[in-house]
């Protein structure tokens, strides 16, 4: 018995970009395709089967650079979404680049809401798997402070539930501008201790 349903659901990939090197910006490079593979996107900083630990999982692992699984290897965002927070910081437009994502989707309702273990299935083969929501942070505020002065300042609160989410590669294949994905979500019910 299968345990993901189908959903009526699918997005498509608006933007895609990489991350080439995250200790010059968190800013993406857009690209019009990209090969996703077990330890991430082919050319993405973030890449890896493991990553160090950080400030977003201390209470795990006190000792920020422990060696953990990457589940942080995709940042995926809605273009509806990032609408929503431009326009709470005053802005016509916020660009994906800026925030470091690696896809916008657009065409997927409450995008950042969606429950962890829940799938993308590209047209291409690949499959994302997703883990978290992916709290709003200051590098993405600095990156929009430097092309919009006074802008960048509010960006945590106006991105809060809707900065996207973090996901890693299940299935390897392509993943291009312009194609959908289906959307495949796990059972949900609610953990009555939590």
């Amino acid at each position: 018995m299968a345990i993901l349903t189908r959903s009526d659901f699918t997005g498509r990939v608006a933007f895609l970009g990489l991350v080439r090197d995250r200790g010059a910006s968190l800013r993406s490079v857009p690209v019009a395709a990209v090969e996703a593979r077990f330890d991430g996107l082919e050319g993405e900083a973030h890449r890896g089967l493991t990553r160090a630990s950080c400030s977003r999982v201390t209470g795990l692992y006190p000792k920020r650079g422990t060696p953990i699984r990457n589940t942080r290897q995709v940042s995926l965002l809605s273009v509806e979404e990032l609408a929503e927070t431009a326009a709470a910081l005053g802005l016509d437009a916020l660009p994906p680049e800026w925030v470091g994502a690696n896809l916008a989707l657009e065409g997927i309702p409450d995008l950042t809401r969606l429950p962890p273990a829940a799938r993308l299935a590209f047209e291409g083969g690949a499959v994302l798997t997703i883990d978290v929501e992916n709290a709003p942070c200051q590098f993405p505020a600095r990156e929009i402070e430097a092309e919009r002065p006074g802008h960048g300042k509010g960006y945590i609160a106006a991105a809060r539930g809707r900065r996207g989410l973090t996901a890693w590669v299940e299935r390897e294949g392509r993943i291009a501008l312009g194609e959908t994905a289906r959307l495949h979500l796990p059972p949900r019910r609610p953990w009555p201790w939590g």
